[in-house]
């Protein structure tokens, strides 16, 4: 296995790709309402990713709007994993590159193998920019949801975009 990419890699690599992103830096948050209470007015849609497995050992990422609430059994049905729970951070680490706290769509980069399935929330393609970890927390990086599937395309995934509303708990 390579090293997993660098932020600064990464951010490089979007600019490779004509892929115009705006960074700033915060000290590290683990959780929605840590990064909430931080941000202060940046723009755009901010997000929540959620690594699952089934018991077969198939791998999910969902990237979902922040405040979306869940319920993992209907997902689970919804895109044909049956049963899923979350992944281990070792698993996370081995697939994304990632520690748990900076889950990220753009650790899709770092997925050579491609045995990650990538499930986007259908409702965070309305939005103007979408606001993602750089493979670190301490971060914050927007950019367009065109450019966000385009950065998923790059690295050999194919996103499925589902209403998530459609698998959401009471």
């Amino acid at each position: 296995m390579t090293a997993p990419l660098t932020p600064d890699a990464l951010l490089k690599r979007l600019d490779e790709l004509g892929i115009a992103a705006r960074t700033v830096s915060h000290r590290p948050v683990f959780t929605v309402e840590e990064s909430k209470a931080l941000r202060g007015t940046l723009p755009g849609a901010h997000i929540k990713n959620l690594f699952l497995r089934n018991k077969k050992g198939v791998m999910w990422l969902v990237v979902a709007e922040e405040d979306r609430r869940i319920d993992l059994k209907a997902l689970g049905e919804r895109i044909g994993a049956g049963r899923v729970s979350f992944g281990s951070p070792e698993r996370l680490m081995a697939h994304l590159g990632v520690i748990p706290g900076a889950v990220t769509p753009f650790g899709l980069v770092n997925d050579v193998e491609r045995k990650v399935r990538v499930v986007i929330d259908k409702a965070l393609i309305e939005h103007s920019l979408v606001n993602c970890h750089p493979l670190t927390n301490d971060r914050t990086t927007a950019i367009t949801p065109a450019d966000l599937l385009k950065f998923i395309a790059a690295c050999g995934h194919q996103a499925e975009i589902l209403d998530l509303g459609l698998v959401a708990a009471p």
